[in-house]
């Protein structure tokens, strides 16, 4: 349970949000307050005082690198995912020209930068992860392929892709693109270690891992042609112009740092935690799990509610104080249909009763045990006012 304060109202909260922003971790918040109200020059300037904030950047620096297992100089600090995707797909095209290939299930911040430049969207398989088939067919039906875009993990049902197996693509049929990925939702579920060595940049975004929001990674190996999508001050090498948001910079680095230490026993921990939900929100009847367990990170319980439609949910579960989600967040926060799950070719009626419970280092037993008492009852609820009418 977290409180919540509204007009001076304490009210008890059960947070099943993860995937769209996680709390921040209290040594991260620890760590960034002294660069807000003690070490707050600019890092860029040439005094005592301002290469104390530029040496704390260097040591974060360090600290990303050893967790994704990079080069320090490949990382550069921007101001989140968005931000990352933006200028790995449209710095190397500009760059390199040719075309980008994406899955149809990314992320909007990739997939409408593939859009906008008129690449190739490959289909994905009833998990929602790409099909290499196809992606195999679109690698050696076009021969410019300059930037190919995967995300590691699925934003929407958690689903992990093979990203070995579409490296191995890339590199046989493909071999002078960028291949990037989109790795927001991987960082507390994955060795980033693992991943690196198979692709040529990473996104990654602090808030997400218990970091704070508008500060974030971009991962560029070394010798790749990316053109910068922010010009001017000349920072991070020429790669991300802009003024150094120190305090968030370092804040991102303890994050990372936090959630990599822990991540073994916190994947094991959560995953028996999501279990229980699920089991408890699909003995209600005609809750459909919508992907298998071991295809999903442990975090995220994405299941389709036939009978029901998400936005009722959703407002009934606000009701019974349990914050979840139907789809990725977005900034209207207005409800859309999934383009993901129409990707994976699940029924449009099914995929109305969308729910995503995504879990984090936060959740607790008393918070499953809420939930799914909560959830039950919404969807109960509303069945009822249906067969009423």
């Amino acid at each position: 349970m977290i409180r919540h304060y509204r007009d001076g109202v304490s009210k008890s909260l059960v947070y099943l949000d993860h995937a769209a922003t996680t709390p921040m971790r209290p040594d991260a918040v620890e760590a960034m307050l002294p660069f807000l109200t003690q070490t707050y020059a600019n890092p860029s300037g040439s005094h005592r005082f301002a290469r104390e904030a530029r040496r704390a950047i260097d040591e974060a620096r360090d600290m990303v690198a050893d967790v994704i297992g990079c080069l320090p100089g490949e990382v550069v600090f921007n101001g989140g995912g968005t931000e990352g995707d933006n200028t790995a797909i449209r710095g190397a095209i500009e760059r390199r020209g040719g075309v980008v290939v994406c899955s149809a299930a990314e992320h909007h911040a990739v997939l409408h930068c593939v859009e906008h430049e008129k690449g190739r969207v490959v289909g994905v398989d009833p998990t929602g992860a790409i099909d290499l088939t196809e992606l195999e067919r679109v690698l050696r039906d076009e021969s410019n392929v300059s930037v190919v875009s995967v995300m590691a993990v699925n934003n929407e049902t958690g689903t992990v892709t093979d990203l070995r197996a579409v490296s191995r693509l890339v590199r046989a049929l493909a071999p002078g693109a960028l291949l990037h990925t989109d790795a927001v939702q991987a960082a507390c579920w994955l060795d980033l270690r693992t991943i690196w060595p198979l692709v040529d940049a990473m996104a990654l975004s602090a808030h997400k891992f218990g970091g704070p929001k508008g500060v974030g990674v971009l991962a560029v190996r070394a010798g790749s042609d990316v053109a910068p999508l922010i010009l001017g001050g000349g920072q991070e090498r020429d790669r991300r112009s802009g003024t150094h948001n120190v305090a968030g910079i370092v804040a991102l680095a303890r994050a990372l740092e936090s959630t990599d230490r822990e991540r073994v026993a916190e994947c094991a921990r959560v995953e028996a935690l999501r279990e229980t939900l699920v089991a408890r929100v699909m003995a209600v009847g005609g809750v459909h799990r919508t992907i298998p367990a071991d295809r999903a990170v442990p975090g995220v319980a994405h299941v389709c509610i036939a009978d029901v439609e998400s936005e009722a949910l959703l407002y009934l579960l606000d009701e019974g104080g349990v914050c979840a989600s139907a789809a990725s967040a977005c900034a209207s926060g207005a409800m859309e249909p999934s383009h993901v799950l129409a990707a994976m070719g699940i029924d449009r009626e099914l995929a109305q009763g969308a729910l995503r419970m995504s879990l984090g280092h936060t959740t607790t037993e008393s918070d499953v045990d809420e939930a799914a008492n909560v959830v039950a009852g919404a969807i109960e609820r509303i069945r009822s006012a249906a067969k009423g009418r």
